[in-house]
């Protein structure tokens, strides 16, 4: 294989791995890549915990668990701790010749020669230790180059699964969602678990509920959880938001109204408690209902009877009431805008849904929900975010919770494309800040990079004949061709691109 193609096969096994979703089989990928590009005899890779200096994570290239404790102590600490603690390349054509390394006892022991050793991420989170060459002289210049553009790329993608892991491994709400199925709610936080298990509680009983907490937590969210763990789950979950209609018609809106009871009443018209009939309603705002519907709705509450505006009869009901307010209800109560026998009978199961500041360390998995959630609605390519990009969201204050969140994403996912990012950066997030171009470049960056680069100056070699330099790159005259438009690769002298058959 000749050099093009080799650097070709290398971009292309790196992008690879950006694809692996599980950390232990990312690390036997990566020490398998890395040593065949190198050359090496052995290799061996491992992750940090951040509370020791013991390696979370290790593994060495084809070799068994039962092995593996047996290559951690034959090869060199010594210059392991050394490529850690100066954050930098560590290569050596003889550490048994080296001063640096030759008085260190696993050097002498294992008459160590060629070494090359690579900090995994700024700050190092790791490390790759390469030993010997299966090929005649030391690591060259290339094999450094490699390695380092190498780490530098496993670095986030292992940065991303081990922080899943941690959220694994620290997930409060596992309990809750054993017993409750609540997939669309993400979080793993204590003050998640707290208000799943409280749902977990409620949901199987035939009980009205009354959910609290700020504008944007994910209330009605949360009350179609409560609706589909009940043994109304069959049943409809018809949702009215009361601070959405006027006063003047709410109560027909909920209760229903017969011909004639007021002036828009034309025709006999279903009200809300009769569409969720054998199911769940849930008032949304509960607070902002007029002094009129309380009444009535504190008598669908206490007797399951309602009547419609206009009606001389009662209806009976089967429906449960799930109702949600960001307001302070007993504030409301002491000022007479809120009955208190209403809030007394709506107050018996209370849920309190938290905030986004309650929740913070649920904003990087609620960003990565959100993006990949506008990704697909929007059918646009996958982006993967920044580390700085996922920082500044869990910093940043959203005085509008999880809807706020949700709605800057969607739009920093929309600013990336049309930028024609290929990550989601902290600008995109919020345009306001500095563009963080000084950012080491992403996998996909990087190979982009590469081929825009290797692919203009093919195209330059080849007079820019676009069937020459199909053929030398292996690859479609089409496909070249979508590759010029997709890299606004254009040709210096400013003639078009030649599709000579010749």
């Amino acid at each position: 294989m000749d050099g093009v193609s080799q650097e070709r096969d290398f971009y292309r096994r790196l992008l690879d791995l950006g694809g692996e979703r599980e950390l232990e089989p990312l690390l036997e990928q990566a020490l398998a890549l890395i040593v065949d590009v190198t050359g090496a005899k052995a290799g061996y890779l491992e992750l940090y915990d951040d509370d020791s200096n013991l390696p979370r994570f290790s593994k060495g290239h084809q070799v068994s668990e039962a092995d593996l404790e047996t290559i951690r102590s034959s090869i060199s600490r010594g210059i392991i701790s050394r490529a850690i603690s100066e954050g930098r390349t560590i290569e050596t054509p003889s550490a048994l010749g080296d001063e640096r390394f030759q008085d260190l006892g696993s050097v002498r022991q294992h008459e160590i020669q060629q070494v090359l050793c690579v900090p995994v991420g700024e700050p190092p989170l790791g490390v790759v230790y390469l030993q010997g060459r299966t090929r005649t002289g030391p690591f060259s210049a290339g094999d450094r180059e490699h390695a380092e553009l190498f780490t530098r790329q496993l670095a986030p993608l292992a940065d991303r699964l081990v922080r899943r892991d941690d959220r694994s491994r620290f997930d409060y709400t596992l309990e809750a969602r054993e017993q409750l199925r609540c997939p669309e709610i993400v979080g793993r936080s204590r003050a998640l678990a707290h208000v799943l298990q409280s749902a977990s509680h409620v949901a199987p009983l035939d009980v009205d509920v009354l959910i609290t907490g700020p504008s944007g937590s994910g209330k009605s969210m949360l009350a179609r959880v409560i609706h589909h763990n009940s043994p109304r789950a069959s049943g409809p979950f018809v949702e009215l938001n009361c601070a959405a209609i006027p006063d003047t018609l709410l109560e027909s809106e909920l209760f229903g109204a017969e011909r004639g009871s007021h002036s828009t009443a034309t025709r006999k018209s279903r009200g809300k408690v009769a569409a969720a009939e054998g199911g769940t309603l849930f008032l949304d705002e509960i607070g902002e209902l007029s002094a009129g519907a309380q009444a009535k709705l504190l008598q669908l509450l206490a007797t399951r009877e309602y009547h419609p505006l206009g009606a001389t009869e009662a209806i009976r009901a089967d429906v449960r009431i799930i109702s949600a307010t960001n307001a302070n209800l007993e504030a409301r109560v002491a000022a007479r805008q809120f009955r208190d026998d209403l809030y007394y009978r709506m107050h018996v199961v209370p849920v309190e849904m938290p905030g986004l500041e309650a929740c913070r360390d649920d904003v990087p998995e609620l960003v990565e929900h959100f993006v990949a959630e506008a990704c697909t609605r929007h059918k646009l390519t996958p982006l993967p975010i920044s580390p700085r990009a996922l920082a500044a969201c869990r910093e940043a204050a959203w005085p509008g919770h999880t809807r706020q969140l949700a709605h800057a994403i969607e739009a920093a996912v929309i600013r990336a494309h049309g930028e024609r990012a290929l990550s989601l950066r902290e600008h995109h997030i919020f345009p306001k800040a500095p563009h963080d171009h000084a950012d080491a470049p992403t996998l996909a960056e990087a190979t982009r990079a590469f081929q825009r680069r290797h692919i203009a100056q093919v195209l330059e070699q080849n007079d820019w004949n676009v069937t020459e330099t199909a053929r030398a790159l292996d690859i479609t005259r089409s496909h070249l061709y979508t590759l010029i438009n997709d890299l606004d690769l254009k040709r210096r002298a400013g003639a078009g691109a030649r599709d000579d058959h010749s």
